[in-house]
C-alpha cells in the first residue's frame, strides 16, 4: 500500500477531524455516505466532479451503489477525446442518470484564443495554465457553488505530487471540504474493482492512457513513466497539474486571462 502523508490536515477544525477519524478503516461505500452526511451538516451539498477516468468511473458506480447523496457533475472543456464522450454516454445509460455539465464561458475562450491561437498553450507553462484556467478552473468554481464537500478521484499513486495528500482536507480556494476516498487504492485494486463490477470505462485505458485529459494535452505512457507523465508531456516540471488540485484561488485564473487579454 502507498505510504500516505502523516502531516496534519491544513485546517484541523473539529468537523474535519471528526470526518477524518477512522476514514482509512471503512469501505468505499461507507466513506461516501460519511462524506454525504458531512455535507448535509455543513448546510451544503456533496459534489463529485468526474472526468470519466478509471477512478471517476469507480466512484460513480460506488455512489450509485451506496445510495450516497452526492451530486455528479463534469467539466466539458470542449477538447475531450471522442472516447471520453462515448464513456460519458455509456455511463449515463448504465446508471439511468444525467451528469450535470459545466462548460467554459464563451467570453473566456474568445479572449484565450485571441491571445494564444489554437495551440498557444504549448508555448509556456503560463500559457498552458491560462488555458486550463479558462477551460477547467473557472467552470469548476461554478460546479462547486453551494457545495460543502467536494469528492475527487485523487489517488496517492498517481504522481509524486499527490503522495502527500489526505483523505479529507480543507480547500481554501473554494471554501469547502475536499475528499479523496480512493487515496489509498493502488492501481491494481482499482482495475480489479472496475473489472469485477463491469463498470464502463474509457477504452483509451487499454491503449496506454492511465490518465486522460484534453486530447491535445494527453499522450500514451512510455515504459517506466508514472501515471500522469502523459499529461502536458512537453513540460519539464514533474508537479504538473491543471489547477484543479493545487492551493490557488480560482480567481487567479480569471485574473491571468484578463491580464493576457489586456
Amino acid at each position: 500500500m502507498t505510504a500516505l502523508s502523516e502531516a496534519p490536515i491544513s485546517r484541523p477544525d473539529a468537523r474535519l477531524e471528526s470526518l477524518a477519524r477512522g476514514f482509512d478503516s471503512i469501505g468505499l461505500g461507507a466513506r461516501l455516505r460519511r462524506l454525504a452526511e458531512a455535507a448535509r451538516e455543513t448546510g451544503g451539498e456533496a459534489v463529485f466532479t468526474t472526468s470519466f477516468g478509471l477512478e471517476d468511473q469507480a466512484l460513480t458506480h460506488a455512489i450509485v451503489d451506496s445510495g450516497a447523496a452526492i451530486r455528479l457533475r463534469t467539466l466539458d472543456t470542449g477538447r475531450l477525446f471522442p472516447e471520453t464522450y462515448e464513456v460519458w454516454a455509456e455511463t449515463e445509460a448504465r446508471y439511468g442518470l444525467r451528469i450535470e455539465v459545466f462548460h467554459p464561458a464563451a467570453d473566456d475562450l474568445a479572449r484565450l484564443t485571441a491571445e494564444q491561437g489554437p495551440y498557444g498553450f504549448r508555448e509556456s507553462v503560463a500559457a498552458r495554465q491560462a488555458c486550463c484556467g479558462a477551460r477547467k478552473v473557472l467552470p469548476l468554481r461554478r460546479a462547486l457553488a453551494g457545495a460543502g464537500v467536494w469528492v475527487t478521484g485523487l489517488r496517492a499513486e498517481q504522481s509524486q505530487a499527490r503522495r502527500g495528500g489526505h483523505f479529507v482536507e480543507w480547500d481554501e480556494a473554494h471554501g469547502l471540504i475536499k475528499a479523496a476516498p480512493l487515496l489509498d487504492w493502488p492501481r491494481q485494486r482499482l482495475v480489479d474493482y472496475v473489472a469485477l463490477e463491469r463498470i464502463p470505462y474509457n477504452r483509451l485505458h487499454d491503449q496506454g492512457f492511465p490518465s486522460i485529459g484534453c486530447q491535445p494535452c494527453t499522450r500514451a505512457l512510455r515504459l517506466g513513466e508514472e501515471e500522469r507523465a502523459g499529461r502536458w508531456w512537453w513540460e519539464a516540471d514533474a508537479r504538473k497539474e491543471c489547477g484543479l488540485h493545487v492551493h490557488a484561488a480560482p480567481e487567479a485564473a480569471s485574473a491571468s486571462l484578463a491580464a493576457r487579454a489586456s
